[in-house]
């Protein structure tokens, strides 16, 4: 059962908003971590990155039983929803690795056709778990984009990455501000 019940927000006054900010600060250092590890070296990227499925999936997990603390939704289904979700994405990451080994993506391609996933993927959990994770996916997206567009695609991550965590705080503080 996927339904958007389960995971939605019943009381988005109640977010435990310092905590969900530095979970997103952390995957966003930890997604550059990858990217460093992609320019440096590409064959070995793929690996971090499907670390970094199981490292997303815990933490949209735990963000998610934040939630639901204040809500009547019960943890078993957040497990459920989110276990279902990332088992999904783990399998798609895996294929991409298989991909990978037979020679048809090389190690860039793969990293990046992985990127691709786990961005999606954390897009489409925002929708559940909260906008910080869609964000996290458009700022995953864009670095792939970037990955293939700009020669010195390192700096130009990190420099996107800071737009987008000084853009979840003024998202952050617009929107609590017109709560109260």
């Amino acid at each position: 059962m996927y339904d958007d019940e389960i995971m939605a927000e019943s009381n988005p006054g109640k977010r435990h908003f310092g905590i969900e900010q530095t979970v997103f600060i952390l995957l966003v250092l930890l997604s550059l971590v990858g990217i460093f590890i992609t320019d440096f070296n590409p064959d070995d990227g793929y690996g971090y990155w499907l670390l970094m499925v199981f490292v997303f999936g815990l933490l949209s997990v735990f963000i998610a039983w934040l939630q639901a603390k204040s809500s009547d939704v019960s943890f078993a289904d957040i497990i459920k929803a989110q276990g279902m979700h990332w088992l999904h994405t783990i399998i798609v990451v895996i294929a991409a690795t298989f991909l990978n080994k037979s020679g048809q993506l090389s190690g860039v391609s793969a990293d990046l056709v992985i990127l691709l996933i786990l961005g999606l993927s954390a897009m489409l959990n925002g929708f559940h778990v909260g906008w910080e994770f869609s964000l996290l996916g458009f700022f995953l997206v864009g670095c792939a984009v970037i990955i293939g567009y700009v020669h010195a695609f390192m700096w130009a991550c990190v420099v996107f990455g800071i737009v987008i965590v000084i853009a979840s705080f003024m998202r952050a503080f617009w929107f609590r501000s017109a709560d109260d």
